[in-house]
């Protein structure tokens, strides 16, 4: 059995003020996908300038936090809001249902592809591949703040989390981090390093993301205030994740058989 690593949850305070560890995570994922837009406008010969590809990460940023929040507050924790009506804005406890803001980051580019005057599937094939690290860093901060932790093991890589109980659990916010995270950005990097078919790209970080997260949900443990879904073993997140799974092959079927030609970027 491993020591869970005891981390403050405050990364920084001065005064009053407060910074968590959870919000630097955050911060460091919007900056890392900037690095990944400029290098991918690039390549893709985007005349895009620092200044567009800030507005870029904002609309992200933006869409990606209120849905996420949103979504985690209305799939998971409704009654929540009745007890606690500033709930909903007290991101740095943690809570942020990554469906919801897929959904959210959805709109915000569908808003930047209306502003620049791109073509939205495009827009969403730019942004796939910069998704995964800013997912692992998040679930890098459901680990600091140890929650989502995963069920109850005998393997030796197991932990005893500060609120899981007495028992080993699963770290399985590092098995996400990795999965969703780290293993699906390289695959799609690599695949979109290349020219793709308009749409392909998309069709992959859906799939992808659906089928790691369905298989990482069976090492973490249900939320306890939803539990199992169906079948005493189909989590929220399995149940979340069958539409993009099926999303994405249907992307990767249609644009592949739709149009056999290369990506043809028009800025």
């Amino acid at each position: 059995m491993l020591s869970y690593p005891q981390i403050d949850l405050i990364a920084i305070q001065i005064g009053p003020i407060k910074v968590y560890w959870y919000g630097i995570t955050y911060l460091i994922g919007f900056g890392l996908a900037w690095i990944l837009a400029k290098i991918r406008a690039n390549k893709l010969n985007y005349q895009w300038e620092s200044e567009v590809i800030s507005d870029f990460i904002f609309y992200c940023a933006l869409g990606g936090i209120i849905g996420g929040r949103l979504g985690y507050v209305l799939l998971y924790q409704p009654l929540e809001i009745l007890n606690d009506p500033l709930f909903v804005f007290k991101i740095w406890l943690g809570g942020m249902s990554f469906h919801g803001g897929l959904i959210g980051l959805i709109c915000g580019l569908f808003l930047f592809a209306k502003k620049m005057k791109i073509s939205f599937l495009e827009m969403l094939d730019f942004a796939s591949p910069l998704a995964p690290l800013g997912i692992a860093l998040g679930r890098i901060g459901n680990f600091i703040n140890s929650e989502l932790w995963g069920r109850v093991t005998t393997t030796p890589w197991g932990m005893i989390f500060p609120n899981g109980g007495p028992l080993p659990r699963h770290p399985s916010q590092l098995y996400e981090s990795f999965a969703e995270g780290v293993l699906l950005f390289t695959i799609i990097w690599i695949y979109s390093s290349k020219p793709r078919p308009r749409g392909t790209t998309c069709g992959l970080f859906l799939l992808g993301y659906g089928v790691f997260r369905f298989i990482c949900e069976f090492f973490r443990e249900p939320d306890v205030f939803i539990g199992f879904i169906a079948l005493n073993w189909l989590t929220m997140g399995q149940l979340l994740s069958l539409p993009m799974i099926a999303i994405g092959i249907y992307m990767l079927w249609h644009y592949n058989k739709k149009s056999p030609s290369a990506l043809d970027p028009q800025l």
